[in-house]
C-alpha cells in the first residue's frame, strides 16, 4: 500500500502563488506516474498536471504557463503562480504503480 501525504494548500489572493507537495509513504516502490487533480464545488475531478517516470509532463490547458510540476524520487510538487479564483478547488495527489493511489486532498482557495 502506498499512502500519499499532501501539504501546501491554503488561502491566497488572486495573482499570488502556492506550492503543493505530495510525498509517498514508500520510498522504494516504483511509481510510474505522479500528479495532481482538482475538484471544484459542483464539478467533476479534473487533471491539473502529471509527470511520468521518464520526466514527461502533461498539463491542463487552463494551467499551462502558470503551474509547474516537478518530482524528486517519490515526492511530487506543484508550483502554482498567477493564481485565479477559478483555481479554487480541492487538489488531490495521485500516484500510479500497478494501481492508482490518491491522497486525501488539500484545499486551495483563491480570493478575488
Amino acid at each position: 500500500q502506498v499512502q500519499l501525504v499532501e501539504s501546501g494548500g491554503g488561502l491566497v489572493q488572486a495573482g499570488g502563488s502556492l506550492r503543493l507537495s505530495c510525498a509517498a509513504s514508500e520510498s522504494s516502490v516504483s511509481i510510474n506516474l505522479m500528479g495532481w487533480y482538482r475538484q471544484a464545488p459542483g464539478k467533476q475531478r479534473e487533471l491539473v498536471a502529471v509527470v511520468m517516470s521518464g520526466g514527461i509532463s502533461r498539463y491542463a490547458e487552463s494551467v499551462r504557463g502558470r503551474f509547474t510540476i516537478s518530482r524528486a524520487k517519490n515526492t511530487v510538487y506543484l508550483q502554482m503562480n498567477s493564481l485565479k479564483p477559478e483555481d479554487t478547488a480541492v487538489y488531490y495527489c495521485k500516484a500510479r504503480t500497478w494501481k492508482d493511489y490518491w491522497g486525501k486532498g488539500t484545499l486551495v482557495t483563491v480570493s478575488s
